[in-house]
């Protein structure tokens, strides 16, 4: 299933596709709830009626991958058992249950001349998508795009080719039954990285590129694409131990914030405590910690409290770590944690424990992330736990969409001006 392209017949195969994709994304655009919702529906019914037809195919992934000696953890995230396939299905299905975000009137303005404009949602288009790994991103992905009204092209890892292309194939089977229009949903069948670097340049067809994967997938994206991108390159997540704290809220919050998904891109890589409280609230973290199995690299002022502490280098403190690993270090006073935040940090989830309101505003006023927390876990930067139902990734930029992006976010907008006559003057 994994045969050779040339790089014409790339560039063919994937112009066919952007002009299927433009197409379809006019259809969509104009698709009522209740189709979309039909499509939505069905596609979960073949995915669970395919589930021996994935599984296999899966398992010709796994082995490919076995042999090129993927972690233990790759192969996880590969893996698609029945339980994940019945997950896939299910999550279809609370997109479909979703509010329709297209064609809401997001503001209605009446000028002195008479003029109604009104302002309303409507889908971006087409979205490609650029993955590793997982296959149920192709799954998530596609039912997401489709609910909004765009059409999706989408380039997963070659370690999952077998298991998308399946994947794919049953989403388009309940698209052909439910009468979804012909390129709404297509995945690019080359492992080729050429097809990658081709789909990049199509902003002719792809309205927006949305990379999901490591650090080096997401900046070779943004080094070589035409289209506007929209990403986050890593968690670098903080938490800041006011002088204010409740100490016991913040043991649970940093343990809660360090080490219950070590992993994924909301945990915390560094935690700042202020100096006046850290007699008080080192002792027993350092015992959390030790119980947690957590390393823990600290500045001089912390190694005080913590000998056996590895020293904190500059790297540190810009390291995203996905692994049960804490920088730590003191500082002065709130403004120093901001200052240290927003120079190594990545704008995406950081947070300040304290029970001062002052110290508090003062923090979430400054801290230049998409999610600013007080008193509260970073875990919970998620488009489920922000009740959107689902989402499509987390963005770290300020331009269009920032923090966690569900349906809305995969929305533009446009104005409708309704006259009776009215010429400017």
């Amino acid at each position: 299933m994994t045969e050779k392209f040339s790089f014409e017949e790339i560039q063919n195969t994937l112009q066919q596709m952007g002009e299927k994709a433009l197409a379809a994304s006019r259809a969509l655009a104009v698709l009522n709830s209740n189709d979309k919702n039909r499509c939505l529906i069905k596609m979960a019914e073949e995915l669970e009626a395919s589930a021996d037809e994935i599984i296999t195919a899966n398992a010709v992934d796994l082995e490919a991958g076995r042999s090129k000696g993927l972690s233990g953890a790759m192969l996880d995230r590969l893996k698609l058992d029945p339980e994940r396939i019945q997950a896939m299905a299910d999550g279809l299905r609370e997109v479909a249950a979703l509010e329709d975000p297209v064609d809401r009137t997001l503001s209605t303005t009446v000028r002195p001349n008479g003029i109604r404009i009104d302002k309303i949602s409507v889908p971006i288009g087409v979205i490609g998508i650029v993955y590793e790994s997982r296959p149920n991103v192709t799954v998530d992905a596609a039912g997401l795009c489709l609910k909004a009204g765009n059409a999706v092209i989408l380039r997963g890892g070659s370690e999952a080719i077998n298991s998308n292309l399946v994947l794919a194939h049953c989403l388009n089977r309940a698209g052909v039954m439910t009468g979804l229009p012909d390129g709404a949903v297509q995945l690019i069948p080359m492992t080729d990285r050429q097809a990658v670097s081709a789909m990049l340049k199509m902003d002719k067809y792809i309205d927006l590129i949305i990379p999901r994967g490591g650090e080096g997938l997401i900046r070779a994206v943004v080094e070589q694409s035409t289209i506007p991108v929209i990403k986050h390159y890593k968690g670098v997540c903080h938490l800041y131990v006011d002088t204010a704290a409740d100490i016991k809220m913040a043991a649970e919050i940093v343990e809660n914030a360090k080490c219950q998904r070590p992993g994924v891109c909301n945990a915390i890589e560094t935690l700042l405590i202020n100096r006046d409280i850290a007699d008080e609230f080192i002792p027993p973290f350092l015992v959390n910690m030790r119980e947690n199995g957590v390393e823990l690299r600290g500045d001089e002022a912390f190694r005080n409290y913590a000998p056996q502490a590895r020293i904190a280098t500059e790297e540190d403190y810009y390291a995203e770590y996905v692994d049960l690993i804490l920088a730590v270090k003191i500082v002065d006073n709130v403004d120093a944690a901001v200052n240290h935040i927003n120079k190594y940090g990545s704008r995406h989830s950081d947070g300040i424990i304290t029970e001062d309101p002052v110290a508090a505003e003062f923090f979430l006023k400054r801290v230049d992330s998409s999610t600013v927390y007080h008193n509260a876990s970073t875990r919970f930067t998620d488009g489920f736990e922000f009740g959107m139902g689902a989402e499509i990734g987390i963005s770290t930029d300020k331009l269009h969409a920032r923090g966690p992006m569900g349906l809305n976010e995969l929305t533009s907008y446009k104005y409708l001006v309704h006259g009776n006559g009215q010429i400017r003057k």
